[in-house]
């Protein structure tokens, strides 16, 4: 999605936008000079309208909210890989893992 469709769809203007590229809230892809926008920075935009709208956020809570799911984000994506470290392992290790989290999990 081009700029246009992107502000036309969300129904923002462009002073907005780039306030919240500048911001780092949105980092759009670019191709040829032009920006281009995913579908996460749809689900993103749609964050930021709701946080500053509806739910009265200051731009600085909007930058700590943000900043937030990016690291959740990115925990997310550790996890993930994690798992797939420990799916590769023989079964007895899997398993000692496990029990050792049951153990942590208990402290």
């Amino acid at each position: 999605m081009n700029d246009q469709e992107f502000r036309l769809y969300l129904k923002i203007d462009v002073v907005q936008l780039d306030f919240w590229i500048e911001q780092g809230w949105l980092i759009p892809e670019t191709s040829r000079g032009q920006r281009q926008f995913r579908d996460a920075d749809v689900a993103r935009a749609r964050l930021i309208l709701d946080l500053m709208g509806n739910m009265g956020v200051n731009e600085a809570g909007v930058d700590i909210v943000m900043d937030l799911v990016d690291q959740l984000h990115g925990v997310r994506g550790t996890m993930g890989k994690l798992l797939t470290a420990i799916g590769r392992q023989e079964r007895d290790v899997q398993q000692r893992l496990f029990e050792t989290l049951k153990d942590v999990d208990r402290v």
